[in-house]
């Protein structure tokens, strides 16, 4: 593999410069074609994405596919414009030059995408990358081995490899992969195994963006529609089971109204996810990628009950069909894992609070979350959270949606990620933004050359201009 892996990025090392000089016209029609590609196995992404997760196809469609879609098609309308040079602002110092910023390709890059969103989160970075003009090679997760095998033939179909290549395999592959020394990483997965790519990229001083996760919490003022912020909460909770990096984590709401917002969520989660009987639709609601994580989750429940949580809804267990149901825990104990770990799983722990200055010491106390939501008709409470916070994002009165729009920059802080992408934002992430002057006229610097005697006007002069 690693021979294989070398000559292919061998191949793309030659091709780079030529694809540093495409034009608008050669990364558009390329953009066109790998849409193409895609209509014509949508219906094997569906069935992959059943396969892999037990993916709704109207859920895969809106979230994996139609939101590819929609970035291929930012990308087209928009490339042409972001590949203009950019102008810039004079100095004193060079007050008769021409400064621009020209958008350079970094050249080789290496894309590793997680299992939970499998088609999107591979296919979105590429999206990227070939705009700015970089080859890529690929590394899909081998947790959702389906459609990773759907998109590695899609590849192969639509790219030369000396340009874009995907290698399938397991964390063997993707170590291999690391040791190359690659213009840029992208990466999106746990905080733990960024941390791995960071280092390794810092061996061949290689730049990443890091798409990570963390505890994303909800902040539920006083003021807020409880019955409203239940339904979208549920939603953003339990699509894909839960398995999704800006998922609420868990949810802060004042002491008084827990009762009431738990019996709404658990209406919303009836309503949207589970039969008549109450149990969950399997046909609405994914399942747990593996045994693994399916085990993790059903100790994340004993530990928090063992520690004084109340489990007031679901939290069933069928490990044959790999399913957890969803799951409601009050008052879970600060240091049960519940409330220290990434959950990544359709479990809701329900965190009361006093007032605002708890909530927020709460959420200052954990590490930088990749989402925050607020859920406030009062705006001054509204601004006091995003100002007195630190996070990724921000939705107010809504979750996940963010997420959705390319014209907004998608990215971590701190331990949930570092760099942004999706847009423009995902073009400049595959790029070196080059600085030019053009010097016309007077050689005004010729004021600071030496000899430096009887030049202390000149000193003076600056200092005032600064």
């Amino acid at each position: 593999m690693l021979n294989n892996s070398a000559s292919v990025f061998a191949a793309q090392q030659g091709c780079k410069l030529r694809l540093s000089a495409s034009t608008a016209k050669e990364r558009i029609a390329k953009l066109k074609r790998l849409r193409s590609a895609i209509k014509a196995r949508e219906q094997l992404l569906y069935e992959a994405l059943r396969k892999d997760l037990r993916k709704n196809e109207f859920e895969a469609a809106v979230s994996e596919v139609i939101f590819i879609y929609g970035e291929i098609n930012h990308a087209i309308r928009h490339l042409t414009g972001w590949m203009k040079p950019q102008r810039a602002g004079k100095t004193i110092t060079n007050v008769f030059a021409k400064n621009r910023i020209y958008s350079q390709p970094k050249g080789v890059c290496l894309i590793i995408s997680p299992w939970n969103y499998p088609f999107q989160l591979l296919m979105s970075p590429l999206v990227s990358a070939i705009a700015a003009g970089n080859c890529a090679i690929l590394k899909p997760s081998e947790l959702s081995p389906a459609t990773s095998a759907v998109m590695a033939k899609l590849i192969e179909d639509c790219f030369d490899r000396e340009e874009v290549c995907c290698f399938e395999g397991g964390a063997d592959i993707a170590s291999e992969l690391l040791q190359l020394p690659f213009d840029h990483i992208f990466f999106t997965g746990s905080t733990t195994i960024g941390k791995v790519v960071m280092e390794a990229a810092a061996k061949n001083l290689a730049s990443v963006t890091l798409e990570l996760g963390g505890k994303s919490p909800v902040v539920i003022h006083s003021s807020a529609d409880l019955k409203k912020a239940a339904e979208k909460i549920a939603w953003g909770k339990l699509i894909n089971a839960g398995q999704t990096c800006i998922a609420p984590d868990y949810v802060l709401i004042p002491d008084h109204l827990l009762e009431i917002f738990t019996n709404h969520y658990i209406s919303a989660v009836q309503g949207m996810f589970c039969t008549g009987s109450g149990e969950p639709d399997f046909d609405l609601y994914a399942k747990i990628v593996s045994e693994k994580h399916f085990k993790r989750l059903c100790e994340l429940i004993t530990e928090a009950t063992d520690k004084g949580a109340v489990l007031a809804y679901g939290g069933l267990a069928d490990a044959k069909a790999s399913t957890v149901s969803p799951a409601v825990l009050l008052r879970p104990a600060p240091d049960s894992r519940l409330m220290q770990e990434e959950i990544f799983g359709p479990l809701l722990p329900v965190v009361p609070y006093k007032n605002l200055t708890e909530a927020i010491a709460l959420i200052n106390a954990k590490s930088k979350p990749l989402a925050l939501y607020i859920f406030s008709k009062d705006a001054a409470v509204t601004r006091q959270i995003i100002h007195d916070t630190s996070s990724g994002g921000i939705c107010v009165n809504d979750v996940l949606v963010h997420i959705s729009n390319p014209k907004l920059p998608f990215g971590g802080v701190g331990t949930s990620g570092m760099g942004s992408c999706h847009g423009h934002y995902g073009f400049k992430a595959f790029s070196h933004e080059r600085a030019v002057v053009f010097q016309f006229g007077p050689n005004l610097t010729r004021l600071i050359y030496p000899p430096y005697r009887s030049k202390q006007w000149v000193l003076n002069w600056l200092r005032k201009l600064v």
